[in-house]
């Protein structure tokens, strides 16, 4: 390696140090460690340009040790993506383009929001099944417009968590040839030696999940880790593993090789000492060599010349596929919000009652008809969560051009699958399970809401209506988990008319992912029902009075019954309103003088009707107010038995009404 390539290396090394010394705080053992993976990787094998981050065809990286955050500003700073020597002194500091982790959206060049560990081999999953997908789709004999690799980089810890395992056993069952994981093994964790927790052959357990397995022994040597680069784009049926042996915090010398090179700054002294060890020609810090930039520079056109060559081809493609330079364009374009909203089909009415995940999934084929980019599937509950695209087939290693997914029996792996396939860009993903099981889609949902991503969510068997399946399978308090979520649209349709509602919300979003909570039981369709739940909350029953005696407020399932005790109500002179409150996110993003005029603050006789925790429900119904709501877990019992015993009878939510009339 000539001495300008060595310390092309060390500049990473050193500005990573450097930026958590000046900050106090970081993580500067992955990007000492991890230096020459990162330099032999961005500028010699992955097909990126810095004039153009978001160039459709660039290979992706997701640094899935997010923590090792310095090493990437390092990089787009050195590749010339605009990140300034300015950016780097702000590493961590608030507005400032350099947080403690990779943050979507907001730095240029990073491709996945990334902390959690194991997070990024999960959308690094994602990512390499969007790529093969539009691949099949769009590729011509001669016209490979779409593709790229898929890489991620993360260590000990990202493995040891379930979701990577989860992830890379459905990667080898579809034979991801173009996702390359690269595992920096520096047998280094917080609490000391991975010993202490971590002793499995992880080299083995990727080759049962059905990787190509690459050992590269000295993390040190660039030319080796591009062989073993080289060596997994060769293999074209089987996605590639391939550890690298490296060194924590390598180049200081009090710390190399130690636990307190993960998470704290190296120190003056240590960090002087580290750049005498590693040679490294400048006193000053942040400073850089000339002929280093000059190299990087000369690294980066290289991938400029890539795009401007894809460019030519692509350009000759859509002369010469017409028919699929239109379909490029409407999988590349956001969804025409104005004609779905007016789409008569989209809007027609249920004339049954019917639950609202069967009314899902006559809506997902609608979509499917509409939107020729729906991606999606089900963690292994497709008959049940209704989420199939009727003659469409599934995504497999066998048929990339499949429109249905098989997740399999994995939920946190399926929702981080879901935001890479987002963040690949393409195509519009849902996936599905039970409500009660967003507990494991949790993070990720979290992180697709960070990132602004809008992935559907579709939840299905939405309360104790489950019935006999029990506690273990009834959500009490997911409800209140996931509204209490920033970005996040949690959609719970009282019928069909809703239920249109929620999905119109969810596909035409941009920026915000959706939760479709919806039922197993059927809802009758309701008169007063409209596109107004586009608004989150709106009136379904009206008093007859301008001013209502009181207001019952409900969501789901619980909204007819509330219009059952208003009935009861009225026979007794006592007028009350009904509020449909399908997406209370949506309700409270409207104008001041919309939400007084559903609610308005006069009237303070309020009871929400739900079964589900109250948790949430206090700012609608107030001080006066009361719930009708669940107050424990749930019971094994057919459906009308357990809303019987937890009192959600017209009856009982009518004499609510009364009790609260009765001490406003």
């Amino acid at each position: 390696m000539s001495s300008v390539e060595k310390n092309s290396v060390n500049a990473i090394r050193i500005l990573a140090a450097e930026m958590i010394q000046k900050a106090k705080s970081g993580h500067p053992g992955l990007p000492m460690g991890c230096a020459p993976i990162a330099y032999e990787l961005w500028g010699k094998h992955m097909k990126h340009n810095a004039k153009n981050p978001k160039w459709t065809n660039r290979d992706r990286f997701i640094l899935s040790g997010g923590h090792g955050s310095a090493m990437l500003y390092s990089l787009l700073h050195l590749f010339g993506y605009g990140l300034t020597i300015d950016d780097l002194k702000s590493f961590r500091q608030m507005d400032s383009l350099t947080p403690g982790h990779p943050e979507y959206g907001h730095t240029v060049g990073v491709e996945a929001t990334t902390g959690p560990l194991g997070a990024g081999m999960g959308m690094a999953v994602g990512m390499a099944m969007a790529e093969a997908h539009l691949a099949k789709i769009f590729n011509k004999p001669g016209f490979n417009v779409v593709d790229h690799y898929t890489f991620a980089l993360g260590g000990d810890g990202c493995l040891m968590e379930g979701i990577s395992s989860e992830a890379f056993s459905l990667a080898g069952t579809l034979g991801l040839s173009k996702l390359i994981v690269i595992y920096d093994s520096n047998r280094i964790s917080i609490e000391g030696s991975t010993d202490i927790a971590f002793t499995e052959d992880v080299m083995k357990r990727m080759e049962a999940f059905g990787f190509q397995t690459i050992d590269v022994k000295d993390g040190n040597n660039c030319d080796e880790i591009g062989a073993a680069i080289e060596k997994a784009k060769a293999d074209t049926i089987r996605p590639s593993f391939i550890r690298v042996h490296t060194e924590i915090g390598y180049g200081c010398p009090a710390k190399q090789g130690t636990a307190s090179a993960h998470g704290e700054p190296l120190g003056e002294e240590n960090l002087q000492a580290t750049k005498e060890n590693l040679q490294w020609p400048e006193k000053e810090a942040f400073k850089v060599p000339d002929e280093v930039y000059e190299n990087y520079q000369n690294l980066a056109a290289k991938g400029e010349a890539a795009e401007a060559e894809w460019n030519k081809r692509y350009a000759e493609y859509r002369s010469k596929f017409p028919e699929e330079a239109k379909k490029w364009d409407a999988f590349h374009s956001p969804v025409d919000a104005e004609a779905l909203l007016n789409d008569e089909d989209f809007w027609t009415r249920n004339e049954k009652p019917t639950a609202s995940r069967a009314l899902s999934g006559n809506l997902i084929n609608k979509l499917n008809k509409l939107l020729p980019n729906m991606f999606g599937g089900s963690a292994d509950l497709a008959p049940s969560n209704k989420t199939e695209m009727k003659g469409e087939d599934f995504f497999s290693k066998e048929n990339y051009a499949g429109k249905n997914i098989h997740f399999g029996v994995r939920e946190l792996a399926m929702s981080a699958i879901a935001n890479g396939i987002t963040l690949h860009g393409g195509l519009r993903t849902y996936i599905g399970t039970f409500f009660v099981f967003s507990d494991y889609l949790k993070p990720m949902m979290r992180l697709a809401a960070l990132m602004g991503l809008p992935v559907t969510y579709v939840l299905t068997h939405d309360s104790i209506g489950v019935g006999e399946d029990g506690p273990t399978h009834e959500p009490i308090e997911q409800l209140a988990m996931l509204r209490s979520m920033p970005n996040l649209n949690v959609f719970r349709p009282a019928d069909d008319m809703e239920t249109a509602a929620a999905w119109y919300s969810a596909v035409t979003s941009t920026r915000t992912p959706t939760a479709l909570v919806l039922t197993r039981q059927n809802l009758t369709p309701l008169a007063g029902s409209s596109k107004e739940a586009l608004k989150g909350g709106y009136v379904v029953a009206d008093s007859d009075k301008e001013v209502p005696d009181g207001i019952f407020i409900a969501s789901g399932s619980e909204v007819a019954l509330a219009i059952e005790a208003q009935a009861i109500l009225k026979a007794e002179d006592k007028d009350v309103r009904v509020v449909s409150m399908p997406c209370m996110d949506l309700f409270e993003q409207q104008s001041e003088e919309y939400r007084e005029k559903i609610l308005p603050k006069k009237v303070r006789a309020r009871v929400a009707v739900e079964a589900a925790k109250d948790f949430g429900w206090g700012k609608y119904v107030g001080l006066d107010g009361a719930t009708v709501s669940m107050t424990s877990f749930g019971a094994s019992a057919p459906a009308a038995k357990l809303f019987e015993k937890f009192g959600f009878t017209k009856e009982n939510v009518a004499e609510t009404m009364r009790k609260v009339m009765a001490n406003v």
